[in-house]
């Protein structure tokens, strides 16, 4: 049993002096430069190794430099000793992007030669004064008076020009012209004190911001939404076009009922809450200004709160879009006397008036 141990020492004995005739015969035939650069690699991690004994630190952008240049010279992976092969790799490439970011820099631009001034004062002169032309037509047009630009360029320009805002004016004055003729219904759900859900419909004109009906349920079916309908638009005060979403409440039997009424019902696309912006910003108002405040206890405590709500927004409420009015049309003070604040809201928001 005893000869099996000392038959693989010898085995392992022969393979290490094999290994060390195989690196004698490479060494002797290796130039001297590579040798010599072997030995400062060498020397060079050993001082490294020295200066950790004393002060542990890294190694500085120096020697980094040196060990990457003169691992360039011999097959370095044998004669690391502190460095990870993985850390002489990062550092290679490394070196190799500031290089070439070097070279980068410092070669002449080439390609065609920037245009000048003038050419792009008058590029963009061209689109101003002719909205409806393209770069193959500005190219051609700069053709003729000897102006040398390819078309590429042109294009690249025109995207630069500054937008002309009058589309823009244009579309808002088309809403404006015709918003007294759009409402917008909506639901929104608030959460009890016994954690019941209840849902606040709300139906609102795009006109004064005014909010036309509103009312709470905890069951809202279709006869239920089609009977607030008629309450918000009795006889003749109906609007033309009534916009609401793809929710599953809002049925075909609530987009038929709204014929009925001779109004268009109006879809918004899917996941598209901004095409019904003026619904969805009037639940956020709300529920900065109250809803995020108080708890509801009931449905008959939550339509208490709407109907307090309602008013202060009707009445006492200024709103940006409304040039900083109120949809009542809120009456400035004429008179100087004392300013005194009337509370609102059980006292989370106040309206300030004038003295007689």
């Amino acid at each position: 049993m005893r000869i099996l141990p000392d038959l693989v020492r010898f085995v392992s004995m022969f393979f290490e002096l094999a290994r060390d005739a195989v690196r004698y015969i490479i060494l002797g035939t290796r130039s001297t430069a590579s040798l010599k650069a072997e030995n400062l690699f060498l020397r060079k991690q050993l001082a490294l190794f020295l200066e950790r004994q004393i002060k542990p630190r890294r190694a500085n952008d120096a020697t980094r430099l040196v060990l990457a240049l003169l691992s360039n010279l011999f097959a370095w992976r044998e004669a690391l000793v502190i460095v990870k092969p993985e850390t002489l790799v990062g550092r290679h490439r490394t070196g190799f992007k500031l290089y070439w970011r070097a070279i980068s820099r410092a070669r002449r631009v080439v390609g065609r030669k920037r245009i000048s001034k003038e050419v792009r004062d008058l590029i963009l002169r061209m689109v101003v004064d002719n909205p409806t032309w393209g770069a193959p037509r500005v190219h051609g047009e700069l053709l003729m008076p000897g102006f040398d630009v390819s078309e590429r360029t042109i294009s690249r320009w025109i995207r630069r020009v500054p937008r002309d805002p009058e589309p823009a004016k244009r579309w808002l004055a088309f809403l404006r012209n015709h918003r007294e003729a759009i409402a917008t219904m909506d639901f929104f759900t608030v959460l009890t004190v016994t954690f019941r859900l209840l849902y606040c419909f709300f139906v609102i004109s795009h006109d004064r911001r005014q909010i036309v009906h509103f009312n709470v349920t905890r069951h809202p079916t279709s006869s239920w939404v089609i009977q607030q309908l008629r309450e918000a638009f009795p006889f003749d005060a109906r609007p033309r076009f009534l916009i609401f979403d793809r929710d599953s409440k809002f049925s075909c039997e609530i987009a038929a009922a709204v014929r009925s009424l001779n109004v268009r019902p109006i879809r918004t696309s899917i996941e598209s809450p901004w095409q019904n912006g003026v619904a969805e910003r009037w639940v956020e108002r709300y529920r900065r200004d109250l809803c995020d405040h108080v708890i509801a206890a009931s449905e008959t405590h939550m339509k208490g709160l709407l109907t307090e709500y309602v008013h202060y927004y009707h009445e006492d409420r200024t709103h940006l879009g409304l040039n900083k009015e109120t949809p009542d049309d809120r009456i400035r003070s004429a008179n100087r006397g004392r300013v005194f604040a009337q509370a609102r809201l059980g006292g989370l928001h106040h309206r300030y008036n004038r003295a007689a």
